[in-house]
């Protein structure tokens, strides 16, 4: 069990690394080949386009790990990504770029395949700090990718996105070679296995607690793109933060997020149980949010990460939650079905934070963190209809 889950977190890790790896290059490509005006437009689309193809595939490729088994579905999510970074890294046109990205957002469901795996080797009530060990693991692998990137990127345009590949390489072969089927993905009911996707996917909806659940997972995802698009442009537009400062600022970020979910969660949900460690999650995050909404002095930002990094331990409490309900033989598709959630958030949450964030900004600038700590109150009644549900049998 140990040996599994430190190859699923060296892979997750390297996933991370090769996605941080091409962010700080990829828009100087796309003004390569589109020119300066057009570049950020095709950026935009290219996001949304592989968000797109995600949120329609995440679910069928977290079923198919049900059925046939983590590991075969992993290798190739590992391998549609190595073929997207060599076609940016060779691309003579954008029409190949956008191949790449459908390609990579079609087979993409590393964090979701991992995340199953993960549940089939964990205890139920293990599964939290597991949960928020991938996520740290992952969160120090996107810390490292853009400082790499950056540094091969003044050497070579094109070079970041080989290292890209290479690292999936890498990745492919360890996950080929040494990762074990887990104990679970083979052992699927001959009636779970007959069900087709939509049938799957609408089972788990429909059992108990897991529509509430599924509410705050997406209410919580939809707040984590307001930090995620706005964090860089609010700080250089209301504190007036260099680039570097920028810089700083994300690295922190990410650091004091990891250290959180590496070492804040298990300790929480020991002493306080899931529900209430969703809830004190949620309930940092929310302060954070309107603190921030307030602040005008450029330090503030900074002091509140450690609050907004404890906010981070409300996902993987969540995740634990969601998968206790859940059969070990559906996992894969519950998994599949949150990062579909992840994917519709980030392709409606950019476009309507900004939105708000330019029509509000002359008047209210910190209306639209004000806003997003508020939407959590709709996270409380449904909370508060979970009852613990631990699934007993297979339908």
């Amino acid at each position: 069990m140990k040996k599994s889950l430190s190859v699923i977190l060296i892979t997750i890790f390297l996933d991370a690394v090769g996605i941080g790896l091409i962010m700080p290059i990829l828009p100087e490509l796309l003004r390569s080949l589109a020119g300066a005006e057009a570049g950020g437009v095709h950026y935009g689309a290219l996001l949304a386009v592989y968000d797109l193809m995600q949120f329609i595939f995440a679910p069928i490729l977290g079923a198919l790990s049900d059925r046939f088994g983590r590991r075969p579905v992993l290798i190739i999510s590992i391998a549609g990504a190595t073929a997207d970074y060599l076609l940016m890294a060779a691309a003579p046109s954008l029409l190949w770029l956008y191949i790449g990205r459908i390609f990579a957002g079609i087979t993409s469901a590393n964090m979701a395949v991992a995340t199953a795996y993960v549940s089939d080797i964990t205890p139920a009530h293990e599964r939290a700090k597991r949960f928020g060990l991938l996520g740290a693991v992952f969160g120090i692998g996107f810390i490292a990718g853009p400082v790499i990137g950056g540094v091969l990127g003044e050497w070579n345009l094109h070079a970041p996105f080989f290292a890209a590949a290479f690292m999936n390489g890498i990745n492919l072969i360890m996950t080929a070679v040494l990762l074990k089927e887990s104990k679970h993905s083979n052992k699927m009911t001959e009636k779970v296995q007959e069900q087709s996707i939509l049938k799957k996917l609408s089972y788990l909806i429909t059992q108990p607690n897991m529509a509430p659940l599924l509410g705050i997972f997406l209410i919580i995802t939809l707040v984590s793109q307001v930090p995620a698009t706005l964090w860089v442009i609010y700080g250089q537009d209301r504190y007036g933060w260099s680039i570097f400062i920028a810089g700083v600022s994300l690295a922190s970020y990410g650091i004091c997020h990891s250290i959180a979910q590496a070492f804040a969660i298990a300790p929480m949900v020991k002493r306080f149980g899931e529900k209430n460690t969703l809830l004190c999650g949620i309930a940092c995050d929310a302060i954070g949010l309107l603190l921030l909404s307030i602040a005008v002095e450029e330090w503030v930002p900074f002091a509140l990460l450690p609050l907004f990094a404890l906010g981070g331990v409300a996902v993987p409490a969540l995740q634990a939650m969601m998968s206790r309900g859940i059969s070990d033989e559906r996992q894969g598709e519950l998994q599949g079905l949150l990062s579909s959630f992840n994917s519709l958030g980030a392709i409606i949450g950019p476009v309507l934070v900004t939105s708000l964030y330019f029509m509000t900004q002359a008047s209210a600038p910190g209306m639209v963190w004000a806003l997003a700590a508020i939407l959590y109150v709709i996270t409380l009644p449904l909370l508060l209809k979970y009852r613990l549900n631990k699934y007993s049998g297979v339908p």
